[in-house]
């Protein structure tokens, strides 16, 4: 049963001339002063959700675009200030890249944004794709076993520095304490201080949903998330059915959708073919952004390469909003219209209780705040919602 309402915000700035005729994404470049615009944006989106009673507001932790497409650099510090600043809404780590870390900084710095934030902050760990930021790093990513490799050892740290009162680790990538004397001793063993105060949970985007993805979730107890931002919308019956089956081989009989949230881009409209010319340009600058990073299934080659000619781009038979309404993966319609196929996904997915409704990046500020509105006012209401409060002192 859907009960919570979330919405993810990869941190675009506002920006013209969108879609697949208007300006290449390369051709993009903003000053700094409107770059810095993402932190207003973000506190304007979530002091909003907050009011409506979503569930939690989510951030993408990314680096070094000028293009403005996403640019928060840390979903952490930038969790602490949005909590400060509204009264219940959880604020979810969507997500932070773990190969761009030193998976103890990234914990310690979590645990002191659950402290104090009084619990109200959702960890989220992703191994990244965008090579730019990656690579910079001193992190693989173009070797891409190498850079999952990577990433699952710094997440077993993450969660060992997490819940124990003190660990050592020894793997390929660290050895973590070095094997050195300290203050009249030999250390074998570090702790994490403090450690989170509160019960938390870990999420993770779910792309390749190979075996070995899922079964690395589920050891660690780790939480997907199906569709939404960068990836493909709606629910992957094949990825639900895998993520069910690979539950039971650890030992949790699950329900389909359990442990899952679906994510879906959206639009709501009195008229959805009105509605399809406004969100189609919003759209297709998602795809143009995210298409050259392979995150797109369905592009050929040909197509990636005529989409960054925005000349090319109108005859390149590249994906339309149609096809992806049709498909599921976005909601573009009447509210009645949206309501009517969350409702299916809630009857074939019983476990399900967490859906991610979100804009495109391209989409203004202010229709973000129009359209969180509205579907707060005519969807929420026909499920039975329950938004978590934070906790109390």
């Amino acid at each position: 049963m859907i009960t919570k309402f979330d919405s993810l915000y990869a941190g675009h700035v506002d920006m013209d001339n969108v879609g697949y005729a208007g300006t290449a994404v390369n051709d993009r470049w903003f000053n700094n002063e409107h770059l810095a615009t993402v932190f207003s944006k973000s506190e304007n989106i979530c002091k909003t959700m907050d009011r409506l009673g979503y569930d939690t507001f989510w951030m993408a932790e990314h680096h070094f675009q000028p293009e403005g497409y996403e640019c928060i650099p840390n979903v952490i510090i930038l969790a602490v200030h949005l909590a400060h600043i509204t009264e219940r809404i959880r604020i979810g780590c969507g997500f932070n890249i773990v190969p761009m870390w030193h998976p103890l900084r990234m914990a310690e710095d979590f645990a002191t944004a659950d402290i104090l934030t009084n619990g109200r902050v959702t960890f989220g760990v992703g191994r990244g794709y965008h090579t730019r930021e990656v690579e910079t790093f001193g992190s693989p990513l173009l070797d891409q076993p190498a850079n999952r490799e990577l990433f699952e050892e710094q997440v077993e740290i993450i969660f060992k520095a997490l819940t124990e009162e003190s660990f050592s680790y020894h793997g390929k990538h660290y050895t973590i304490p070095p094997d050195v004397p300290y203050r009249g001793y030999d250390l074998k063993e570090i702790s994490c201080v403090p450690r989170p105060t509160h019960p938390w949970e870990c999420w993770q985007p779910i792309q390749s949903a190979s075996e070995r993805a899922l079964n690395f979730m589920a050891k660690m107890g780790i939480k997907g998330v199906a569709g939404g931002g960068s990836a493909e919308g709606g629910a992957m019956h094949s990825v639900v059915l895998a993520w069910q089956e690979i539950q039971r081989q650890h030992g949790r009989e699950l329900e389909l959708g359990e442990d899952l949230a679906f994510g879906y881009h959206f639009y709501l409209c009195k008229d959805q073919e009105e509605g399809i010319k406004t969100a189609g340009k919003f759209y297709e600058e998602n795809l143009k952004m995210f298409g050259p990073l392979r995150l797109v299934r369905a592009l050929t080659d040909q197509q990636i390469e005529d989409m960054a000619d925005p000349k090319k781009a109108s005859a390149a038979g590249l994906p339309t909003i149609d096809g992806a309404i049709k498909s599921g993966g976005v909601l573009c319609g009447t509210p009645e219209q949206v309501i009517e196929h969350l409702k299916a996904i809630e009857a074939k997915y019983p476990g399900l209780n967490r859906v991610m409704v979100s804009q495109p990046v391209g989409t203004p500020e202010s229709v973000i705040l129009e359209q969180m509105e509205w579907f707060a006012e005519a969807v929420m209401p026909e499920f039975e919602t329950q938004a978590e409060l934070a906790p109390a002192d």
